[in-house]
């Protein structure tokens, strides 16, 4: 089994701007299906989706987070920065560079530069 979606509240007025904060990491905005498409944006990357589901009153988690493997950490890391995003490095596991972003929302998100070992 694979994990298929993560889905995070989000105003409408948030959503161009959490749609390129997505894109910084690889992700592309994809169609829901019909029946969805007025509730929520989706974007993508091999396989797994973040769901943009709409809130006028948003919950943001204040330490649960999605996390993704960037395997070009550092130009994520630095296209993060140079997009004007706080990316603050943490301590590292099994190796691997670590690093917490919020999103325009204000969801915390992981940067990994490897995903755990089996």
């Amino acid at each position: 089994m694979t994990l298929n979606h993560v889905t995070l509240e989000t105003r409408r007025e948030d959503v161009e701007a959490e749609v390129a904060f997505w894109a910084l990491l690889g992700f592309e905005q994809v169609q829901p299906p019909p029946g969805l498409r007025d509730r929520a944006a989706w974007v993508a990357r091999d396989g797994t989706q973040i769901h943009l589901v709409y809130e006028d009153d948003p919950v943001v988690m204040p330490r649960g987070h999605p996390a993704v493997v960037a395997a070009d950490y550092d130009a994520a890391v630095g296209r993060l920065r140079d997009a004007g995003f706080d990316v603050r490095p943490t301590e590292e596991h099994w190796g691997a560079a670590r690093a917490f972003v919020r999103t325009p929302a204000g969801h915390r998100v992981e940067v990994m530069s490897a995903p755990p070992p089996p």
